[in-house]
């Protein structure tokens, strides 16, 4: 397998629907990692890089409040929070030498707000650089009636192909419980999406573009429990991608870009299942926060009498702790445990391999890339504006 041809660093529309077409071609899916702060992004990065693939890192509406800070209780902080890790991700990403796609998790009918101001965003950076700051967004209107589900999914569609910008959504309800969205007593069987209702997404979206992906529940939970009697189910994607084949008449097996929630405690025979039927993306959250936690707290464990003062350890009353309680010690264990458990799933996903990392040469990457890449439209019209003037200026003058 030929690795695909897509630049490395946060990549944008048509390299997104490249990279997602060449894994599901190739019976592979990318993991995407929820992250916090830079420390996390950092981490989910260096494993790409570490297993020669692409990534995706998202951040959810309370990652990006938390990237703001827990102090700020501005309605826009989740938003602001959520821009400045692009915009972090953005400036590093490069260095490893790997495709990242900046993606936005669980978006709520009541977070909307939080999706209207991101996409403001996108529009600014679009209007300034000729792609959008993310490189995708999730909506997640599973709890309301698929009626208005698809509708609102359809809306937001239509302005996000306008910059090219990926959406996933979700019908179906993915059981458990994640960053205040509780399902924990739903009915179980809303926990199995028909293929029917994956059909009803791909009639609408796919009238306004090819760029999006189906989160189709089959039994998934959130967390590392699971409810009642439900079992998981990947076989079911199976059927979906059969019926939307068969009403397309495609010749394609796999028409339908699918994607895989609530993946923490999946075994590797049903993630091999999932991925065989055409899963692109898996969300991995739950083992990579215990996986981060994990690496300091066995940091901790073995240097406790280091820890407990800024002076005096069994080496002696008078020498100092500085290098065990510097933040840049303690925080890089913890990445380290993260970075384990990412390289995991990019195994357990067939990903590891799939892009040979292509590290920069040094200084051949701007330390700061404050001009435009490309001129985006907004340029284009002034630069055609004043070409116009100047004819008119020079014809005047002429006359």
């Amino acid at each position: 397998m030929a690795p695909c041809d897509v630049p490395v660093g946060v990549i944008t529309g048509d390299d997104v629907l490249k990279l997602l077409t060449h894994a599901r071609e190739n019976k592979y899916a990318i993991p995407a990692f929820n992250c916090t702060s830079s420390s996390t992004c950092n981490a989910a990065m260096q494993a790409a890089k570490d297993n020669n693939c692409p990534v995706i890192l998202q951040f959810s509406n309370g990652g990006g409040a938390f990237l703001a800070g827990k102090s700020v209780k501005d309605p826009n902080a989740a938003a602001a929070g959520s821009v400045a890790g692009a915009l972090h991700v953005r400036a590093v990403a490069k260095y490893y030498g790997i495709p990242v796609i900046l993606h936005t998790d669980h978006c709520a009918k009541k977070l909307l707000p939080w999706m209207d101001a991101m996409l403001d965003a996108d529009e600014a950076y679009f209007a300034q650089y000729g792609e959008p700051l993310f490189s995708s967004h999730m909506l997640d209107l599973s709890e309301e009636p698929d009626e208005e589900n698809i509708a609102i999914c359809k809306k937001y569609f239509e302005r996000m192909a306008k910059m090219k910008i990926w959406m996933e959504m979700e019908i179906g309800i993915t059981g458990g419980e994640e960053d205040g969205v509780n399902n924990e007593d739903v009915d179980p069987e809303k926990l199995y999406t028909s293929p029917e209702q994956v059909y009803a997404v791909y009639k609408e979206l796919s009238t306004i573009g090819p760029m999006f992906s189906i989160a189709a529940a089959f039994g998934n939970v959130h967390g590392v429990y699971k409810p009642g009697n439900v079992t998981l189910q990947p076989a079911r994607l199976g059927k979906h991608q059969e019926y939307t084949k068969e009403q397309i008449s495609s010749s394609d097996d796999k028409p339908i870009y699918l994607v895989m929630h609530g993946g923490s405690g999946s075994t590797d025979e049903e993630i091999a299942t999932a991925v065989s039927c055409g899963v692109i993306k898996m969300n991995v959250d739950t083992d990579t926060q215990w996986a981060y936690w994990d690496g300091l707290r066995k940091f901790e464990a073995e240097n406790r009498d280091f820890l407990q003062g800024q002076i005096g350890n069994p080496s002696g009353p008078d020498k100092p702790n500085k290098k065990y309680y510097d933040p840049r010690v303690w925080i890089r264990k913890a990445e380290e445990g993260m970075i384990a458990r990412c390289s995991i799933s990019m195994d357990k996903l067939l990903c590891k391999g799939t892009f040979p990392a292509k590290i920069p040469e040094a200084g051949s990457v701007p330390m700061w890339d404050f001009s435009p890449s490309s001129k985006g439209p907004m340029a284009a019209v002034k630069d055609i504006g004043g070409q116009v003037g100047g004819m008119i200026s020079g014809f005047m003058a002429h006359k």
